[in-house]
């Protein structure tokens, strides 16, 4: 309002201006104007002779002119204070015009604010009229929502007062729950303590079952002898073995006969016969399974902690390692003792474990050739792996033989697989006897380590299983050259078996275990402490009875001895 008023004012002074300098000269104070017969003379030229007339003219024009000079000069006089006033008033305007400019750059820049805030407000008016859309727009789906959450609050109120009532209802049956369940506890606890009088019960009658089985082990020996005689084969002659008789009434007794001629020249000639008794006997037709339930009690004292040693006695071809190992092609009914007793070991194992016993074992398989030891689980043996018997401690008589590959088995599945590649490996060669003979001593032995961590018992022991090579005369076995040091050699080793348990039995002072690696390996399973089972396998073949009554007679003597009381390795 004030820039407004003061252009108004600066407008009017300058159209003052213009008036007062477009305005006719005033006339001055104290002239007259010139008389209209002088200014009508004044138009009219006067003639050349009238002097007068004209000076008369002149002073009219005089005279007019000093009013006009004076009127011009009072005039002049106004107009400069005029003039004055205005350039005070101009001053004071132009003074007032900068104050103005500068309210009007200043009103122009808080314009051009309140015109950004002005725009800013807007665009804030559109984002709240946007926002305040959209939150009708929600409210309205809320509203939505809270009658629909109103609707299942309701359902739901009227859901809670059923679960009331039910959680009512199932408060009365907590109780009587919770009743029943510490009937049911006191009833467990009183079950656990019959269950511990039944554990305890069961392991009194476990310890007990073992020593009546050591007892009648006991009883029946603790070396006890085993003959087996192998069915005729499809290559030997068919008629029936008459020289070998099994006499009905007693099932422990074999009997040889052969018709020898008289030395005294009479032409009459006389039936020789030999008799002999061993634990049991096996008549050709006797099935694998038949001869190992013989023997499965034995095996089964390994796990109860007594060493056990079984091995297979007999000449060339007389079926031993059929009788431990089996035929080339295994099946259920023609397995051999040692994959049966591995069975039976691990069966037993399993059954165990719900009596808290646990076992580790380890199996090696080696074979004695020519005195000399080869481990049968290794492909390719390096030569500069020497296998040395020694024993594990000064303090201690158990052996162990050094470089010699010892597998963890934990299934009866790895040990097949093990006994496989030591049948591969095992040394064979050809006889007058036998096209393939075994001309070493194979030794499988599995240490059993069981743990029963409830009663803090251990026990360790070792189950022997052992196929020896075909025992021969030499002029039976036409050897020469090499086959001839291997039977020297083989026949050699088995006179020191027949040694050490001839010692055993007469407990001598000294037993000759160091004659022979066979049996210097394996005096930890025929001492004392152990049980031993010998099988003597003979051949049908009446060729053969010289050798078949050789083998009988020394397995005779291995059955009279009596090694003492075998004693289950516990700690």
């Amino acid at each position: 309002m004030a820039l407004r008023t003061g252009r108004q004012s600066l407008q009017v002074l300058q159209q003052k201006n213009r008036v007062t300098s477009t305005a006719p000269p005033a006339k001055v104070k104290g002239t007259s104007a010139a008389p209209p017969v002088a200014a009508a003379a004044a138009g009219k030229k006067r003639a050349a002779w009238d002097l007068k007339g004209q000076v008369n003219d002149m002073k009219d024009k005089v005279t007019n002119y000093k009013g006009k000079v004076q009127s011009l000069s009072g005039e002049n006089a106004r107009l400069q204070t005029t003039r004055e006033q205005l350039q005070k008033q101009l001053e004071l305007l132009t003074s007032q015009n900068c104050d103005l400019s500068q309210q009007l750059c200043s009103s122009e820049s808080k314009l051009q604010s309140e015109q950004k805030k002005l725009l800013h407000s807007e665009k804030e008016g559109n984002r709240l009229t946007e926002l305040s859309q959209r939150l009708e727009s929600e409210l309205a789906t809320e509203k939505c929502a809270v009658n629909e959450l109103r609707t299942t609050n309701q359902s739901m109120t009227q859901q809670l007062k059923d679960k009331e009532g039910r959680l009512i209802c199932l408060e009365g049956e907590n109780s009587r729950l919770q009743t029943m369940v510490r009937e049911q506890s006191e009833e467990i606890n009183d079950l656990k303590c019959r269950v511990t009088e039944k554990d305890t019960q069961i392991y009194t009658l476990e310890t007990e079952r073992r020593r009546l089985h050591n007892t009648v082990q006991e009883l029946k020996g603790n070396i006890r002898v085993f003959c087996r005689v192998r069915p005729t084969l499809p290559s030997e002659k068919t008629s029936p073995a008459g020289h070998i008789i099994f006499p009905p009434n007693d099932e422990k007794a074999i009997l040889l006969t052969k018709t020898e001629e008289s030395h005294i020249g009479r032409d009459k000639s006389q039936a020789v016969k030999y008799d002999f008794n061993f634990d049991c006997i096996f008549p050709p037709n006797t099935s694998q399974a038949a001869v190992f339930e013989e023997i499965s009690l034995l095996v089964q004292s390994a796990l109860d902690g007594y060493p056990v040693c079984i091995f297979a006695y007999g000449q060339t071809g007389s079926g031993k390692t059929y009788t431990m190992e089996g035929p080339e092609n295994l099946s259920v009914d023609t397995m051999g003792m040692i994959p049966r007793a591995i069975r039976q070991i691990f069966t037993y194992a399993d059954e165990l474990k719900s009596k808290g016993w646990q076992y580790k074992f380890t199996a090696s398989f080696l074979e004695i050739y020519n005195e000399t030891l080869r481990d049968l689980l290794v492909n390719r043996p390096e030569k500069k792996h020497e296998y040395d018997i020694r024993k594990v401690s000064s303090s201690s008589n158990e052996v162990y033989v050094t470089n010699l590959r010892y597998v963890e088995v934990s299934s009866v599945e790895e040990v097949h697989d093990l006994l496989q590649m030591a049948k591969t490996n095992r040394s064979v060669a050809k006889t007058a006897l036998n096209d393939r003979s075994s001309r070493s001593h194979s030794v499988f032995q599995l240490k059993i380590e069981g743990e029963n961590g409830l009663r803090d018992v251990r026990t360790s022991s070792v189950l022997s299983l052992i196929d020896l090579a075909g025992s021969e005369r030499l002029d039976r076995s036409l050897s020469t050259g090499d086959r001839l040091k291997e039977t020297q050699s083989i026949n050699t080793s088995l006179s020191t078996l027949g040694m050490v348990i001839t010692s055993l039995c007469n407990k001598d002072a000294h037993i000759p275990y160091r004659n022979s690696k066979l049996t210097y390996l394996l005096q930890n399973s025929l001492g004392g402490n152990s049980k031993v089972l010998m099988f003597v396998n003979i051949s049908p073949s009446e060729e053969n009875f010289a050798e078949s009554v050789n083998s009988l007679r020394f397995a005779s003597k291995v059955n009279e001895c009596v090694i003492g009381t075998a004693r289950a390795n516990r700690k």
